[in-house]
C-alpha cells in the first residue's frame, strides 16, 4: 500500500507543477489519509518541494485507529506540544525549504488559521488548491472498493441481525445503538454515521434523528446505517412494516420508491451525467405527485467520507466513471403518516463487466417484521 500513496501524492505533485506551484499544503483529514494511508487528528501534509514529502502531526494516542505507520518515504516530524499547529508547522518548513510558491486548502482552513499559515511562509505567494485532492478521490481503486465491499457486508450482517430479533416496544433511539455495537463486533471500526431509525409517523424522512418513540404495531419502520472499514465507508437504507401484513398505502408507497430505486440504479453507467441519474431516480416520484417534499438529492458519493462528491442532483456537474461508488436513496414521506427509503452503495461499472455493482444485498422486498 505504501507504492499507492507514493502514487497518489506523485499525482497530486504533477497537478501542483502543471500550476506552477512548487508545494501543496493538504489539510482536509480525509485529503491525508488519502495521501499517507494515516490521518493522525490535526495532522498536516506538506508535498514537495523536492522528492520527500511530509507529514506533521500531534503525538497520537496509543489507540488511535487513524494513526498507523506514515509511509518509509514520508518524513514524519511530531509537534512537541499539544497547543501547536500542523498547519503552521508545514508552512514554515515550506519556506525553509525555499518553496517558490505553496497551494493551501483554503476549504479546510478558518481565516484565522490561514493568516497563520500566510505569516509562516514570510511572504511566500500562496494559491488556493480547491479540490484538487477531493478529485483524485473520486476514482476508487481496487483496494478501496474491497474496503468498501467489506464495509457493505458489515452493515449487512448487523442489519440482518436486527431483522431476527423483537422489535415492538421498543425505541428508536435503543434501536439505533444496537445496530451501532452490532457494527463493532462484526468489525466495524465504528459507524459511517449516526445510525436513523425511523418508526411510524418519523419513518421515510432523510435525516432522521432518532428519539424514544416506541415501535407499534403497523408501523413502517425505516433504518439507514453503514459501517467504517479501514476508513471506508457505506451506506444501506430500508423499510419494513411492523407486526401485520402491510395496509394497501404502504405497499403502494413502497412500490412507488423501490421503482425509483431501481430507475436510478439502472441509469448508473460510465459517462452518464450525475443529473440524469438523478433525473431518473426522481422522475416516478414526480409524477405520482410526490414532487413537493423530496430530498435535494438523489445519491453522493462515498468513500473516506459518507458525503463526497460526486453529487447526483438536479443541478449537478460532471458526469460518472468506471469505479466511482455512490448511493442511490430516494424517499418519500407522507406527514403524518410516514414513508419509505431505500438506500444502496453501488460501483458504477461498464455493461462490459456486468454493470454496476451492488455492494449492499440486505434484501428489499417488504418484510413484515
Amino acid at each position: 500500500m505504501a507504492d499507492v500513496h507514493t502514487t497518489r501524492r506523485a499525482r497530486l505533485r504533477d497537478r501542483c507543477a502543471a500550476g506552477g506551484v512548487t508545494a501543496a499544503l493538504v489539510t482536509g483529514n480525509a485529503n491525508v489519509r488519502y495521501l499517507t494511508g494515516c490521518a493522525p487528528q490535526g495532522a498536516a501534509l506538506l508535498v514537495g518541494p523536492g522528492p520527500e514529502d511530509t507529514l506533521v502531526h500531534l503525538r497520537p494516542p496509543p489507540d488511535d485507529p487513524d494513526q498507523g505507520e506514515p509511509p518509509e518515504d514520508l518524513r514524519s516530524i511530531v509537534l512537541s506540544s499539544p497547543e501547536g499547529d500542523a498547519a503552521v508547522t508545514a508552512a514554515e518548513l515550506a519556506r525553509r525549504l525555499h518553496a517558490e510558491s505553496l497551494a493551501v486548502e483554503e476549504h479546510h482552513l478558518t481565516v484565522t488559521r490561514h493568516r497563520a499559515v500566510r505569516l509562516a511562509t514570510g511572504g511566500l505567494p500562496l494559491s488556493d488548491l480547491g479540490g484538487a485532492v477531493e478529485q483524485l478521490r473520486l476514482v476508487k481503486d481496487e483496494h478501496e472498493i474491497g474496503a468498501l465491499r467489506i464495509a457493505a457486508e458489515i452493515a449487512d450482517q448487523a442489519l440482518g441481525e436486527l431483522l431476527e430479533s423483537i422489535l415492538v416496544g421498543r425505541t428508536e433511539r435503543h434501536l439505533a445503538l444496537e445496530l451501532e455495537r452490532r457494527l463493532v463486533d462484526h468489525g466495524a471500526e465504528g459507524a459511517a454515521f449516526a445510525t436513523s431509525v425511523g418508526t411510524g409517523p418519523n419513518s421515510g424522512t432523510a435525516r432522521h434523528v432518532p428519539t424514544d418513540r416506541r415501535v407499534e404495531e403497523g408501523d413502517f419502520l425505516t433504518v439507514r446505517l453503514g459501517a467504517r472499514y479501514r476508513g471506508y465507508r457505506c451506506e444501506v437504507g430500508r423499510t419494513f412494516v411492523i407486526g401485520t401484513a402491510p395496509a394497501s398505502w404502504q405497499i403502494e408507497l413502497y412500490e412507488l420508491v423501490f421503482e425509483a430505486q431501481r430507475a436510478g440504479r439502472q441509469a448508473l453507467v460510465p459517462g452518464v451525467a450525475c443529473r440524469d441519474v438523478d433525473r431518473a431516480t426522481r422522475q416516478p416520484l414526480i409524477a405520482a405527485g410526490h414532487a413537493d417534499g423530496l430530498a435535494p438529492w438523489s445519491g453522493h458519493g462515498v468513500g473516506l467520507e459518507i458525503d463526497e462528491d460526486p453529487r447526483l442532483s438536479p443541478a449537478a456537474m460532471g458526469k460518472l466513471d468506471a469505479c466511482v461508488p455512490v448511493t442511490v436513496e430516494p424517499g418519500v414521506h407522507l406527514p403524518g403518516r410516514g414513508g419509505v427509503r431505500i438506500d444502496d452503495t453501488l460501483v458504477v461499472r461498464p455493461s462490459a463487466d456486468g454493470g454496476p455493482e451492488l455492494l449492499t444485498i440486505t434484501t428489499k422486498e417488504l418484510l413484515a417484521l
